[in-house]
């Protein structure tokens, strides 16, 4: 099968994590697999591509404009794919276009985002032949705010694109970790791995700790890059908590970071589904966690971390000095997280999930 993945830019956020992932993985199984991007470069291009895959950038030169694709339609008729997969909102704004130049071809649109979509976005879900959702929190989104049709949505969860490797108590890595970022060996690092993005609200998550007890011994670890970065470091440094406050930086593999900390706290406002969450789980870190949408999906509420309602700081709070106070508590919910997580976001199972659907729709007759 032939199969070609859209995406804007290879930037280090979740949904592009997934789009490299995938077209590896779609490649590995056999499958001529082309990873077109508008603007080139991007921290998350692969180096060299492999075998049965095949990347290309639109522009030539960075124009550094996430929606200009061009000659995207031209490509894809080259190429002639059975299937064409699109990700990101800028990518699935061309969908509709995607699906008038190649009739025959299955394109899919994907809905992993919890922000609004452009106008070409919501206009290629009713043109598009299909529609993956990565959670049923956005398959129903789609249903009730875009009057997409029921059975044309598949709900396929996010693969764990940073699976555990070796043992989870690995002391050396663990020690050296949280030596290189200042902490002490009794602290209790309180860990959120994600884009710095007015969304992803790491601004409350200090907030938040500022109300926590000083004289129990945490500390709120923020890895990543983003626009908002040096706002929520001047945050930190007004509230007095430059010294318990640590913004890592991005880095290319985050499970290091997961094997240093000890409770995942995200209070992102939207969400499709949350790839840091699934992953610090599966590291064995208990979640407190705002409720956006498709958040309640990656965890267990009560057993492997604790569902906080969206405005209720005070609670997030109580949450976190629960886990805090309670290390038996925390030890139960992290062996507890770590078998929900690597059992419902099986890497394998999301590859076969889509596969699957592709041979299915590519059998389909678009003709009539």
């Amino acid at each position: 099968m032939k199969i070609l993945l859209v995406q804007d830019f290879l930037r280090s956020g979740g949904t592009e994590r997934q789009t490299v992932r995938l077209a590896r993985a779609f490649a590995a199984a056999g499958h001529e697999t082309h990873l077109v991007t508008f603007r080139p470069g991007g921290p998350l291009r692969p180096s060299e591509p492999g075998e049965n895959l095949t990347l290309v950038s639109l522009q030539k030169r960075d124009s550094r404009l996430d929606w200009w694709a061009p000659g995207l339609r031209r490509y894809a008729k080259t190429v002639s794919p059975e299937v064409v997969l699109c990700m990101g909102r800028m990518a699935n704004s061309y969908g509709r276009a995607l699906q008038v130049a190649l009739p025959s071809t299955a394109v899919i649109s994907t809905m992993r985002t919890g922000k609004p979509l452009p106008l070409p976005f919501r206009r290629s879900l009713g043109a598009t032949a299909h529609v993956i959702a990565n959670s049923a929190a956005a398959g129903d989104h789609l249903i009730d705010a875009y009057n997409v049709p029921g059975e044309k949505i598949t709900v396929i969860p996010n693969g764990l694109v940073f699976a555990p490797q070796g043992a989870q108590t690995d002391e050396e890595t663990r020690s050296s970790i949280r030596a290189k970022f200042g902490a002490k060996p009794d602290d209790v690092i309180l860990v959120d791995v994600a884009m710095f993005r007015p969304e992803k609200n790491q601004l409350d998550l200090i907030d938040m700790v500022k109300t926590l007890d000083p004289d129990l011994p945490w500390r709120l670890w923020l890895a990543g890059e983003g626009p908002t970065v040096e706002k929520c470091r001047s945050h930190a440094a007004a509230l007095g908590l430059a010294d318990r406050v640590t913004l890592l930086g991005w880095h290319p593999d985050p499970r290091p970071i997961y094997r240093a900390a000890d409770i995942a706290v995200h209070a992102s406002k939207r969400e499709s589904l949350s790839n840091f969450l699934i992953e610090a789980q599966a590291h064995g870190l208990p979640a407190v966690a705002r409720a956006a949408r498709g958040v309640s999906e990656t965890f267990v509420d009560g057993k492997t971390g604790f569902l906080i309602e969206p405005d209720d700081l005070a609670g997030f709070a109580a949450a976190v000095t629960r886990l805090l106070t309670e290390p038996a508590l925390r030890s139960k919910m992290a062996a507890a997280a770590i078998r929900q997580a690597t059992t419902n976001f099986s890497t394998d199972a999301q590859v076969k999930a889509h596969l699957d659907l592709f041979e299915k729709l590519a059998s389909l007759d678009r003709s009539a």
